[in-house]
């Protein structure tokens, strides 16, 4: 009888680790793209969705990178100050690689970029843990877009239901959620449910280098911000 191959023995020290020669792979991998396109962006990201930011990065697939992962390995590649950075004022850039941050460095026209950048935006529901961007309340009385096999379910996320002539009946006025608080699972479930999107995937430009001129996106930051090395 042929042995079965989940009982073969597997070595973990075989595994690799992301340490040093991973962060090296990207310093150079974002020092090579420099080299070779002409315009760098910083770019910040608001509910991150990797199927969707897969889709978007396509439209730059044959002229331009993207670069995700730590702000710091990010900013050893650019140059943290005036003394190590890799291209005459790309240092700028460097310092405004921090929170939710990402690269592109690409030879698509300026005004390309600005407009792809601007007109994407996509909703999403909102996962557990994130911050409730409005308050969302039941109002006692029958749920008819529930069926009457979900009456066990709702009431497990702590819904005040119960089941009159086979509806869903909501007992009194229930909060799924409230402004500036962050979702329990429960109320992360009871969304979906509902078909409500509060969470919006989003992409925002903060700046752009180039070896000729250095801009700012981003309203409230002034260039003394980015100048002092």
């Amino acid at each position: 009888m042929p042995k079965s191959k989940r009982d073969r023995p597997v070595t973990l020290s075989k595994t690799k680790k992301k340490g040093r020669e991973h962060k090296e792979c990207i310093v150079n991998g974002i020092r090579e793209a420099v080299e070779k396109y002409s315009s760098v962006y910083v770019f910040s990201f608001e509910n991150m969705r990797n199927i969707k930011f897969k889709e978007f990065r396509q439209q730059f697939r044959h002229n331009g990178r993207f670069f995700l992962g730590s702000n710091k390995v990010m900013q050893v590649a650019l140059g943290r100050s005036a003394s190590d950075e890799i291209c005459p004022g790309i240092f700028k850039a460097s310092k405004l690689l921090h929170g939710d941050a990402g690269l592109l460095v690409t030879d698509m026209p300026k005004e390309e970029v600005e407009s792809l950048f601007n007109a994407y935006e996509d909703s999403d529901f909102s996962r557990t843990g994130s911050t409730a961007v409005e308050t969302v309340e039941l109002k006692e009385g029958p749920l008819e877009q529930f069926t009457h096999e979900m009456e066990p379910f709702l009431r497990k996320q702590g819904m005040p239901v119960r089941l009159n002539k086979g509806t869903v009946e909501l007992l009194s006025d229930f909060v799924v959620c409230e402004e500036g608080k962050p979702l329990s699972p429960e109320s992360s479930r009871i969304l979906r449910l509902l078909g409500i999107k509060l969470a919006t995937f989003k992409l925002n430009l903060v700046c752009r280098w180039s070896p000729s001129d250095f801009e700012l996106y981003r309203e409230g930051l002034d260039l003394s911000d980015v100048e002092t090395s």
